[in-house]
């Protein structure tokens, strides 16, 4: 059994980065699912915006094509026709405007995740501390015996 008994402290070494890795590395589960919701978010934000611009384009169409909305769209804007006339009060805000909804500004941020440096600094403690650990039992038992 002699030297192989060494050898644990590297397959554990081995095994607590693999494990890490996995798990919370850069490129691990945990990054994969925070992509795989980033995924969703954006295709929400993508039907959303899909769905202003449908309510623009018929907006668009109904303003080209139709004259009784242009005419509507003008006076809510404070125009009118040429034989009309207004009264017009300052200060009372009358004027209605309807803006036009662009959607919302969506800014994605990177995953959170442990660096790959601080994986493999852990494996070789981890790795070191059990070859150490190893290395004193075996010293300790030459010397009682």
């Amino acid at each position: 059994m002699g030297i192989f008994k060494y050898l644990i402290g590297f397959w554990a070494a081995i095994a607590v980065y693999a494990i890490f890795s996995f798990l919370a590395g850069p490129r691990g589960l945990s990054a994969y699912n925070y992509l795989l919701s980033e995924r969703d978010r954006q295709w929400e934000n993508m039907n959303e915006l899909g769905l202003i611009n449908d309510e623009l384009e018929k907006t668009k169409s109904n303003l080209l094509y139709d004259h009784d909305t242009l005419l509507v769209h003008a006076r809510q804007m404070g125009y009118g026709q040429e034989d009309e006339r207004f009264v017009r009060i300052v200060g009372l805000n009358n004027i209605r405007t309807v803006p036009a909804v662009a959607g919302n500004i969506y800014i994605s941020s990177n995953p959170e995740y442990i660096s790959d440096r601080f994986i493999k600094i852990t494996a070789l403690i981890v790795g070191l501390f059990i070859f150490a650990f190893l290395l004193m039992i075996d010293i300790i038992y030459s010397r009682v015996k």
